[in-house]
């Protein structure tokens, strides 16, 4: 998967290769989910695994941090269609997109073993929050700021400690709650709860069938 940025000028020289740079990508994924932490990952290693040259991925990639965002960031699945009808079902919408995000134990596993030197690498970091994170975070700000507009939500709505709630909500079930597997209804009781405080008249979310 191809991470989509603002267009930039080619350097010269042969188009890069999709299939190479799945390789490359594919290739740093699976040697995280091996437990190689980014401070023990290396371009030589990622290229060997890959098959290719350690130029194929400097031509593509500056350094060992934009490549690892930018393979964390393929975890992601690209932002859901949201009908634009109520809050209440565009937030459940996101919110599940975050659920099945997690649900897959591949997918956490290397995202913990990459997160864990974070704090060491804060390029990857930036990077990482830039490309996979804000976006759905901006969707989760537009999504609430509308509903204020609309007088779905009150006046008075704080859109960025809505968002802290709602991301917060999710992130404790994924990362801290029971385990197993998440429930289905999980984006739908999160929101439900939420609105209870944020909606023009509390009780205002229908009730989930039961």
């Amino acid at each position: 998967m191809t991470i989509q940025e603002p267009a930039t000028a080619r350097p010269a020289g042969r188009p890069r290769s999709e299939k190479a740079e799945k390789a490359i990508i594919d290739a740093t994924l699976d040697l995280i989910a091996e437990g190689m932490g980014v401070a023990e990952l290396s371009i030589e290693a990622i290229a060997s695994r890959a098959g290719v040259g350690k130029t194929t991925i400097y031509r593509r990639w500056s350094n060992k941090e934009d490549l690892v965002a930018d393979a964390l960031a393929t975890l992601k699945a690209p932002l859901p269609p949201l009908g634009g009808v109520s809050v209440r079902d565009d937030l459940i919408i996101l919110l599940n997109a975050m659920r099945e995000d997690a649900a897959d134990a591949r997918n956490r596993c290397v995202m913990n073993v990459a997160m864990n030197d974070a704090d060491r690498y804060p390029r990857l970091l930036e990077r990482f929050l830039k490309v996979a994170v804000e976006p759905r975070r901006q969707a989760v700000r537009d999504v609430i700021a509308r509903g204020v507009a609309t007088g779905e939500l009150r006046p008075e709505v704080d859109v960025e400690m809505g968002l802290a709630i709602l991301s917060g909500a999710m992130i404790w079930h994924t990362k801290w709650g029971p385990a197993g597997d998440l429930p289905e209804d999980l984006a739908e009781r999160i929101v439900d709860h939420v609105l209870l405080g944020l909606a023009t008249c509390p009780g205002a979310p229908a009730a989930r069938p039961a």
